[in-house]
């Protein structure tokens, strides 16, 4: 797409990264590419890191699911916290390195205790946990562990935060789930001078 038909606003360097996946720029994109990254850099992320150098590769299945994200990410009935718990989850079944490195650090701002980040890394039963934390953490730990949820868990997650609560809650494992596959897929590299953690990136 040639830099005079992309909104002025938009025109900055977008810094994609990839591996298997080579970064797009503005003028090797098609229009349909340059539209979805144009709307996920008006949202609210303003960045292009991540899943997106993926996931241009099918611009209309890319543009949902980066709303989709938004909705979970910004969105969710959960509280940011427990939202964050869930991803951190997700990251640490597919060992995926970007979203462990970009979601630990706003989880621990966003007040989930690192003394639980540290179990969930070290895939251990967490102690001292808050109940709201505890029925997130079973939920999602026995869903992935499982590929099913017995009723204590269900029950537990719906008393703290409701049907849509347990709606919002597998909505953001699921695009996490994607993230992870596609950088995964990707072997998308961390920033340079970050060390992996889970050693198989």
């Amino acid at each position: 797409m040639a830099s005079n038909e992309i909104p002025p606003a938009l025109q900055a360097p977008l810094d994609l990264r990839g591996n298997r996946f080579k970064p797009l720029t503005w003028d090797t994109m098609t229009p349909a590419q340059a539209a979805m990254a144009a709307s996920v850099m008006s949202g609210k992320r303003g960045s292009m890191q991540g899943p997106y150098n993926v996931l241009l590769r099918s611009p209309e299945l890319g543009e949902l699911a980066q709303r989709f994200g938004a909705h979970t990410r910004f969105h969710s009935s959960l509280p940011l916290r427990l939202n964050e718990l869930a991803i951190l989850l997700v990251a640490r079944f597919w060992r995926c390195e970007f979203v462990w490195w970009a979601h630990r650090r706003i989880a621990s701002e966003n007040g989930l205790p690192d003394a639980l980040i540290d179990a969930v890394f070290a895939e251990v039963p967490p102690a001292g946990m808050a109940p709201d934390e505890a029925a997130v953490h079973g939920f999602c730990s026995e869903l992935l562990r499982t590929r099913r949820v017995a009723d204590a868990a269900y029950a537990a997650l719906v008393a703290c935060f409701g049907e849509t609560g347990a709606v919002d809650l597998m909505g953001t494992m699921s695009y996490y789930t994607l993230v992870s596959m596609s950088l995964n897929v990707d072997r998308y590299p961390l920033p340079d001078g970050e060390a992996t953690v889970f050693g198989d990136a």
